[in-house]
Order: structure tokens, then C-alpha cells, then sequence
């Protein structure tokens, strides 16, 4: 989408003309030199496209949101393609589970070999093909923390990814941890130390054989697996399953590797360790946020609105926005958690009971207009789909990215409402029963549910004031929607970096 571009001279310029409000409440940061896997000002919005068997013959309770093999969603891409500008696929190689054919891919045995229950390598690329036609990208499910064997607990196929290599791991690559050389089942139990690999470098995965990731034949497996999937197959970024089982400085490395438009690491944990794998990453990827799934359902569940606010467990809270993938649910979540009665996520929830519904909708309404880059869950968009619809077109009226800012927020026990700015426009978002009915001056009410309203407000071009300096001296601009911090003189971007004259 196209931008206007600031010159250095106009930002500092006018940084020194205008007055401008407040403070930010984004956490200064290092500016980071290189950002692989994280797009700048991100007005994407990602669908997950598949859930748990969803690559089933549908039947019974399984038919309630669709089958999601590649020949589905070919049938699906016009849908897609005009509200989505990313699609995340599940693991696309051959693995053990599913119908007993291809697999299904999280354990997978030959990652060269694009041949899986959810469809054949050759209807894969007609399906990234069809995509790419309606200006959408597509995201590979990457696992690389552990892999399915060939015949026995220690022994696994070669992977022949033609020009970038073939490569055939052993059990010396296999972590010296790892359960097959401790159970006694297993064809390698009791293996010497020099039949090992070296110690993992995370969390065990006791399902399939954890890779010894400080191996170099192990580094120039992955890095060629990455650089074949997107040159060969096609797909324009990632998605890293279970980044929690090694470092994230090899994250790093195979995203260096490989160049993807956009990474994204599924890691199930807390906000600190959240941030410290960025570090580790050197903050080539963005991350799920784990963190706002959990405080969203404690806000609109308990109403407790307060916990929306800038909300400190939260990537946007603690200053990443900029590296948060958010959502409601995915596969897992879906599947295996439970909030008991009280749920508007989880396990057995009925999407079609109201209060459900209700909640499901409150909080797309909130990350579809919040910073970050918002994922939308398949069961959810085809339950939902003209409501989903709705608020993903007012995000992209308004522009709302990845870095945007928010520029007030309030709450009660009863309500949370927030103003937005993005490269077009601002939204004006109002959650929960009580809210105000009343338009605001300048807005236009662009979409109304049960219990969130978005209001618009034409204008990201050009520069505003809003309002006079905080106590601290600290002054607020925004121009070409872009909101900058002027203090003593000089001129910082949100993330702490200041701008100067070249």
C-alpha cells in the first residue's frame, strides 16, 4: 500500500514548530538494525486456515467449520484473498499421524517431501499460486525442534532439497537428553556419549526426537530446508512451531538464511520470556502474544475492562507491539484448553450460543484495532465471517499497523473505549454493554455489535497537534499519521530512535 514518505528536514522542522502532547507508553528500545521476518508499519491482517482435523472427510461434529485441505481452500481464495494479506498453512510435509497416508506434519519424517493428508505437493503450489494472484502471502508451518523417524526411535529419511542439498541426520544429531536414549524401548537406549548430539538448547518435546541445533549438519538441514521453501514452494514467510524447545539465536540464524517477509514463533509463555526470546532472536521475528489471548478473556469474561488498558502483560504494554502476532485461538487453544462454564475461548464452546458469540466478536473488535498484526482464527472467520468481515475493513480504512498508535484510552467496570491512529484515519473503538451511544465530533459509526462499536475519522495525512506538553516537558506530534516524541529539542520515533539531519 502506498505511504508518504517523510524526509528527515520536514520531521525536525516541523517537530520544532508545532506544540504537541504527553508522553508515550511505549518502552524505549535499541534501535534494531535489521528487523529479518518483521515488516515495518504492518497493516496485515493473517488467517489461520486450518484447526485440528480439519483435514478430515467431514463429518459430525467435525463438519461444523469446513474441511481445510489445499482443493478446500482453492475454493476459498476469492473469500480469502479479499480480506486477508496473509494465510497461515499447517505443516505441509510428510509426517506420521492423520488418516495414515501423508501425514499430518507436526511429527514430521521427510520435510522434502510436500505429500501430506492436507493434499498433494502440486496442488500446494496451485494453491500458493492462486493466493499470490489476489496479493496474498503465505506462511509455512516450520518444524524444526524435533522430527518423526523412518522405521525405529533413532533413524530418520534423507531430505534431498535439490540444489540447496541433501542431508541425512543420524542419531548423533538427536540431544543427548532426549527420552530415546534414556527409555528403555527405544533402539538407541543407552547409546555412548559420543553417539549424541550435545545438550538441547531448550525445552524437551517428548513426542519425536529433539535435533541437536549447535550441530552444524543440523544448522545447514534447516537453513536449506527454509531457502527451498521459499524459492521452490513458494511461501513468502514463517510460522516456527515449539521455539521453545532451542535458542533463539538459531531462529535468527535460519531466518538470515532464508530472508521471509514475515517469521512469527509460537512460544507458550509469559511476557518476560516472550521479550527475552526476542532478544535472543535478535529481534528477527515477531511472536504470538500468549499474554493478551489470556488477559483479553479475564477482561471480557470478568469485566474487568481495566486490563485492556495499555495492558502490562502484553507485548504492546511492555513496548513490542511492533513484534506481536495477536488472537483468540488457534488450533491448540482451541482444542485443549478449557474455561469452564464461563468461556468464550477454549475446548467444546459452542460458537453459536449468543454470549458467546458476543465475546468472540468484543475481542476481534480489539485486536482488529489494535496495534500488532492480527491473526483471525478459521473456525471463527467462518462462523463470523460478515462480522469479521466488517472490522477488518474498517481497520484497513483507517490503516492500523503494527506500530500505530494508541492515542487515549479509558475504562470503567463496565466499558474500555480507545482512539487509534493509523496511516489514513483513526478508529474510535468502544467495548462492552454500557458503553456510549454517542458519536463523537468528527467520527462516523462504521460498524455496531452487540457489545463493541468502531467509529472513523478521516485524516492520517499532515501534522496535529494534540495538546499542550505533559508536566515532564515531553511533547507528542503526529504527521502523515506517524506519531513522534519531541523532548529538548530533539526528535524520537516511538521505539527511542532519534531523528536527525542528513
Amino acid at each position: 500500500m502506498r505511504k508518504t514518505i517523510l524526509t528527515v528536514f520536514s520531521i525536525i522542522f516541523i517537530a520544532g514548530a508545532v506544540r504537541a502532547e504527553g508522553q508515550t507508553n511505549a518502552v524505549a528500545q535499541d534501535e534494531q538494525p535489521t528487523n529479518i521476518g518483521v515488516p515495518s508499519e504492518c497493516e496485515d491482517v493473517m488467517l489461520q486456515a486450518f484447526y485440528w482435523d480439519s483435514y478430515k472427510n467431514q463429518t459430525g461434529n467435525d463438519s461444523k467449520y469446513g474441511r481445510t485441505r489445499w482443493v478446500d481452500l482453492l475454493k476459498d481464495t476469492a473469500a480469502i484473498t479479499a480480506n486477508f494479506d496473509l494465510v497461515w498453512f499447517p505443516p505441509s510435509a510428510y509426517g506420521d499421524g492423520g488418516n495414515g497416508n501423508g501425514g499430518v506434519g507436526y511429527t514430521h519424517r521427510q520435510l522434502s517431501k510436500q505429500e501430506s493428508d492436507w493434499g498433494s505437493s502440486s496442488k500446494l503450489k496451485e494453491l500458493i499460486a492462486a493466493l499470490h494472484r489476489g496479493d496474498t502471502r503465505v506462511l509455512a508451518d516450520i518444524v524444526i525442534n524435533h522430527r518423526g523417524n523412518k522405521s525405529n526411535w533413532c533413524d530418520f529419511y534423507a531430505d534431498n532439497f535439490g540444489s540447496y542439498g541433501t542431508y541425512q541426520l543420524t542419531q548423533q544429531h538427536i540431544c543427548s537428553s532426549d527420552e530415546g536414549f534414556t527409555n528403555t524401548s527405544s533402539t538407541c537406549y543407552g547409546a555412548d556419549k559420543s553417539e549424541r548430539g550435545n545438550a538441547d538448547t531448550g525445552s524437551n518435546f517428548d513426542g519425536a526426537r529433539d535435533l541437536d541445533h549447535t550441530n552444524e549438519l543440523v544448522q545447514n538441514w534447516a537453513k536449506a530446508y527454509v531457502q527451498w521453501m521459499i524459492d521452490v514452494m513458494k511461501y513468502d514467510g514463517f510460522r516456527y512451531d515449539m521455539t521453545l524447545g532451542y535458542h533463539g539465536k538459531y531462529l535468527s540464524m535460519y531466518n538470515e538464511a532464508s530472508r521471509p517477509y514475515l517469521s512469527v514463533s509460537e512460544l507458550w509463555e509469559g511476557i518476560d520470556r516472550q521479550v527475552r526470546h526476542l532478544q535472543e532472536t535478535n529481534y528477527n521475528t515477531m511472536i504470538f502474544d500468549f499474554p493478551l489471548k489470556y488477559q483479553l478473556h479475564q477482561a471480557i469474561v470478568g469485566g474487568s475492562y481495566g486490563k485492556l488498558r495499555n495492558p502490562a502483560n502484553s507485548l504492546r504494554g511492555k513496548g513490542y507491539a511492533k513484534y506481536a502476532v495477536t488472537f483468540i485461538d488457534n488450533h491448540d487453544t482451541f482444542e485443549r484448553e478449557s474455561y469452564g462454564n464461563n468461556q468464550f475461548g477454549g475446548q467444546n464452546i459452542n460458537l453459536n450460543n449468543p454470549t458467546h458469540r458476543y465475546r468472540v466478536l468484543e475481542a476481534y473488535a480489539y485486536i482488529l484495532a489494535m496495534p500488532g498484526v492480527p491473526c483471525v482464527f478459521w473456525p471463527h472467520w467462518k462462523t463470523y465471517q460478515s462480522e469479521i468481515n466488517a472490522l477488518i475493513a474498517a481497520r484497513k480504512l483507517a490503516g492500523i499497523h503494527s506500530e500505530s498508535a494508541v492515542l487515549s484510552e479509558t475504562t470503567s467496570q463496565y466499558n474500555y473505549e480507545a482512539v487509534i491512529q493509523g496511516h489514513r484515519g483513526r478508529l474510535m473503538l468502544r467495548l462492552g454493554t454500557k458503553r456510549s451511544t454517542e458519536t463523537p465530533d468528527g467520527y462516523r459509526k462504521i460498524v455496531d455489535g452487540p457489545q463493541h462499536t468502531v467509529y472513523y475519522k478521516e485524516g492520517g495525512e499532515g501534522i496535529e497537534e494534540t495538546g499542550p506538553a505533559g508536566a515532564s516537558g515531553v511533547r507528542k506530534i503526529i504527521y502523515n499519521g506517524q506519531v513522534y516524541i519531541v523532548r529538548e529539542g530533539k526528535t524520537y520515533t516511538l521505539t527511542g530512535s532519534e531523528i536527525r539531519e542528513k
